[in-house]
């Protein structure tokens, strides 16, 4: 999480910012289960995605309080 947040530092030069990277690192860091199990597409896939690229975000803009 601090690497992710080093590289959001660089944001103004990459427009990677936490919400950028989490979008991007969410499915990996929080892969769910439920989705692979049940083979979810569409809707409930892209909603999933959204609740865990959320999570990281508030992870990456907290990472001092948290870690």
């Amino acid at each position: 999480m601090r690497h992710l947040l080093r590289m959001a530092s660089f944001s103004s030069r990459t427009n990677m910012h936490a919400r950028n990277l989490a979008i991007v690192w969410a499915p990996n860091l929080l892969r769910s289960k439920d989705i692979e199990a049940t083979g979810f597409n569409g809707t409930a896939a892209f909603m999933e995605v959204r609740v865990q690229s959320i999570v990281v975000e508030f992870i990456l803009t907290h990472v001092e309080q948290l870690f």
